[in-house]
């Protein structure tokens, strides 16, 4: 029988990230990960200079809402990241507030497709949950109708390929959890090291 909040401690205590082990809170149903919930990113915490929105005309603007969407690109390596920021710092200069707007527009793009996917956990984990009750009704069902005098073997035998095929579709969704909860984490990850990288050019 499947214990979904036994069965997940056991499954995230084998991932770290390298970050630090937090110890699972279940008190959230909406959070099976391992990691700590954060639900919203500071700009603040990662972008030391003022990030009020400025209108960019122009070629520089549409090089500025270029090089940002590139930059949020996950397909985008952080080595071709750079590479970008120096072209474009070749060619538009590194004022401080105009490489504070490629860092906003970074920031607000990555935050929102975060968000999202820290949605997709919620509903990810909700459905688990509902998938494990479905099975622990469906077993205490089977037992009930297993004790009776005369049991009905064929819906017996119903109910347990149910069982065995709601066991497997459990399962099969458990093995994606690591893969789910690792995702924000590699996004907050990639926005610090572009805005690491954004520092260094506006610094130079």
């Amino acid at each position: 029988m499947i214990n979904f909040r036994a069965g997940l401690s056991a499954l995230l205590l084998t991932t770290t990230l390298g970050q630090p082990v937090f110890a699972a809170d279940f008190s959230d149903p909406t959070w099976p990960c391992i990691q700590r919930k954060v639900e919203r990113l500071s700009i603040g915490l990662m972008w030391p200079h003022p990030v009020e929105e400025a209108k960019i005309e122009g070629p520089t603007g549409e090089a500025v809402r270029d090089l940002a969407g590139a930059l949020t690109l996950r397909r985008v390596s952080l080595e071709e990241a750079e590479a970008r920021i120096a072209e474009f710092v070749g060619e538009h200069g590194a004022a401080e507030p105009l490489i504070s707007q490629v860092f906003v527009r970074v920031f607000d793009q990555v935050a929102r497709r975060r968000s999202t996917i820290m949605d997709g956990i919620a509903d990810f984990s909700l459905g688990q949950i509902a998938q494990s009750e479905r099975i622990e009704e469906a077993r205490v069902e089977f037992d009930s109708l297993l004790n009776v005098e005369n049991p009905d073997y064929d819906k017996l035998d119903s109910l347990e390929e149910q069982i065995d095929w709601d066991e497997r579709i459990y399962i099969d969704r458990q093995k994606n959890l690591t893969y789910v909860c690792e995702t924000p984490v590699l996004l907050e990850k990639r926005l610090f090291a572009i805005a690491q990288m954004l520092m260094q050019v506006v610094e130079d």
